[in-house]
């Protein structure tokens, strides 16, 4: 594609003539936000915000305030229930399944035998084991590294 310099000038006069003409049209328009002609990279400032209107801004404004009045207890607004309490009902309702399954357990077989050695601890013979598997790994490295 082969652009003469003559076709690049008229080119340019032409944007100035719509940009000029764009600038006059929203002077007319009592200052309506002017759009831009050709696309334009976001730069970090415009990037991070967001263009919200008056309108939109005010409903935002007044949620947040609601939201603190909410927090510290005062407005209109009633007090917010706390998340997480059991009612009265709940915890009796609890305690009538745990009795349940307390006597069904203690119906079946009661108390299970608990083992006497803690999880995941060594026996006696176990610890004897490893040992001598340590010591005949040590002795098979010392006669690898004497060689």
């Amino acid at each position: 594609m082969d652009i003469s310099v003559k076709d690049l000038q008229e080119a340019i006069s032409i944007r100035q003539q719509i940009d000029n003409l764009q600038r006059r049209l929203s002077s007319l328009l009592r200052g309506a936000p002017q759009r831009p002609t050709a696309p334009t990279a976001p730069t970090a400032a415009t990037a991070a915000r967001r263009y919200f209107s008056p309108t939109t801004r005010a409903k935002l404004a007044a949620a947040a305030r609601a939201r603190w009045a909410r927090r510290r207890g005062t407005g209109g607004a009633a007090p917010a229930k706390k998340k997480g309490q059991l009612t009265p009902a709940g915890r009796r309702k609890l305690s009538q399944l745990m009795k349940a399954r307390w006597a069904a357990r203690r119906k079946t077989g009661g108390k299970q035998k608990a083992s006497s050695r803690k999880k995941g601890a060594l026996t006696p013979a176990g610890r004897r084991r490893l040992s001598e598997l340590m010591k005949a790994r040590w002795a098979a490295r010392r006669k690898a590294g004497s060689k």
